[in-house]
């Protein structure tokens, strides 16, 4: 499954986006804002398979992304309508939306009716604030350019011996920096901190962590 494009940008108007990959290939998207034709960019995608066809959806960052994918598994909802409300209402108003239960705010989308908003309540409302815990970064045009991220060998070359020496202070630093998003993220969805500390601390020991996202999403598996 395609979860994210890097291209150039062959068409753009507002509705549909054509990238063209280094391999030669363009990929057609949905997507609802206009980028400058020529230019350089990353979209995260939503890859829908269908009996006679594909489509593929696209979206500024990876919060907008899991919330469709989340809007979608409710029954009534298509992907259509469900792209229509993300790119229309913005996903932390959905999130909010469903929480408050304002299906005004949810239904201000083509496609979204009153039944389908209830049903959106009623099936997300126990589940949809973890979507906070998903990046909401956008990546610039020209961010991902090949010759601004392969470094050369000697930028990022380190010594075995350099390695060693810091590995243990690197991590410890490395690990408080992401225990510390961690438990932001996890306090904005309503968990105390006493409660998360030893078990973020636990999941941290016990896998490789690159990313808050990913502690958070370990974390919230256990509560």
């Amino acid at each position: 499954m395609i979860g994210l494009i890097h291209g150039e940008v062959i068409f753009s108007d507002g509705n549909d986006l054509i990238l063209l990959t280094s391999s030669g290939i363009g990929h057609q998207v949905y997507f609802p804002h206009v980028l400058p034709e020529g230019s350089r960019s990353a979209i995260f995608i939503s890859h829908v398979v269908k009996e006679a066809s594909e489509e593929l959806y696209g979206f500024k960052t990876l919060r907008e992304k899991k919330m469709f994918e989340m809007l979608t598994t409710v029954k009534g909802v298509g992907p259509k309508s469900a792209f229509s409300l993300v790119s229309s209402v913005g996903s932390t108003n959905i999130v909010d939306a469903i929480m408050f239960e304002n299906k005004k705010v949810l239904t201000k989308a083509p496609g979204i009716g009153g039944k389908a908003a209830s049903q959106m309540v009623l099936d997300l409302s126990g589940k949809v604030q973890k979507i906070k815990m998903y990046s909401n970064r956008s990546y610039k045009v020209g961010e991902l350019d090949d010759h601004q991220t392969s470094p050369s060998i000697a930028q990022v070359q380190i010594s075995f011996d350099e390695a060693e020496n810091h590995s243990e202070e690197v991590v410890q630093v490395y690990n408080e920096t992401v225990l510390r998003e961690t438990l932001m993220a996890c306090k904005e969805l309503g968990f105390k901190e006493e409660k998360i500390i030893p078990l973020a601390q636990r999941i941290l020991n016990e896998n490789e962590i690159t990313k808050p996202e990913q502690l958070v999403h370990l974390v919230l598996k256990e509560v």
